[in-house]
């Protein structure tokens, strides 16, 4: 019904049932339109294309093993970070202001490798912490996989599926 209505509107305003008419009728776009919107779609796909596939990589090693310098290299960090006003004892340095602490923290990241999870940020409250948590060393093995390395007496055996 609807349609028979839309063509007799499309009469009376004199387009007819030519090629006009028609595009009027169905809401077409014009064939310059048309090539256009291809061309964009044929773009896109290209891109699609190129675009590495979306596989997960391999998870990344949390390891740390803190370096022989680290004292020096922190404290040096903590020199230029907080100028002037350190006490004579520069692991007695307060962390108080957060803006600081976090640019300490993160310049110690970038250079480090090994960044202090959020969960241990509030126990970041002198210099002397952060020197605590750096020193700590990482292993990316659990228990289980020490074990398995381990040599064990000839009664024991771990069996490990991964």
């Amino acid at each position: 019904m609807a349609a028979v209505l839309a063509l007799r509107v499309t009469a009376r305003r004199g387009l007819g049932l030519g090629p006009a008419g028609l595009r009027a009728f169905w809401g077409s776009h014009s064939r310059q339109e048309d090539r256009e919107v291809e061309a964009d779609r044929a773009v896109l796909e290209k891109e699609e294309r190129s675009e590495p596939s979306l596989i997960c990589p391999p998870p990344r090693s949390r390891s740390y093993r803190p370096p022989e310098d680290l004292q020096s290299c922190l404290e040096s960090h903590v020199r230029e970070v907080f100028g002037p006003s350190l006490p004579e004892d520069w692991q007695q340095t307060p962390l108080q202001e957060n803006r600081l602490k976090h640019r300490l923290l993160v310049r110690l990241a970038a250079e480090l490798g090994h960044a202090v999870p959020n969960s241990q940020l509030h126990r970041m409250r002198r210099a002397g912490d952060v020197l605590a948590f750096y020193r700590t060393p990482v292993k990316d093995e659990t228990k289980i996989d020490e074990l398995a390395a381990a040599e064990l007496p000839p009664n024991l055996k771990i069996i490990w599926q991964k």
